[in-house]
């Protein structure tokens, strides 16, 4: 079983920048294909980026999000980070990050169904 540690969030200013980090441990992130979400209350928990660590790296994004998100990951920390530019107000959420029950290859990676386990979940709130 993976655990999964968020961190980086906090309360900033619209225009401003974040990196989010997630630190691994119990698997190898480059073996998986991660993902970051967020939820607002009352709302569903949205997809925002994932990247493939055993494909390449190959990035994935919601169109909401695209130009202004970077997700990464970093293989010798097992941590992946979601560099997040430009914040807007309604960037503000909950933000947390997910592994698959296997390695490889996934379902839909924007679907919060293909993800088996998750963090605690980072606040980001963005004040206009």
């Amino acid at each position: 079983q993976v655990q999964l540690v968020e961190s980086g969030g906090g309360l900033v200013q619209a225009g401003d920048s974040l990196r989010l980090s997630c630190a691994a441990s119990g698997r190898t992130v480059s073996s998986y294909t991660m993902g970051w979400f967020r939820q607002t209350p009352g709302k569903e928990r949205e997809f925002v980026a994932a990247i493939a660590g055993w494909g390449g790296g190959t990035t994935y994004y919601a169109d909401s999000v695209k130009g202004r998100f970077t997700i990464s990951i970093d293989n010798a920390r097992n941590t992946v980070y979601l560099q997040i530019l430009n914040l807007k107000p309604e960037d503000t959420a909950v933000y947390y990050c997910a592994a698959p029950g296997r390695t490889g290859p996934i379902g839909a990676v924007s679907s919060s169904k293909s993800f088996t386990s998750w963090g605690q979940g980072t606040q980001v709130t963005v004040s206009s």
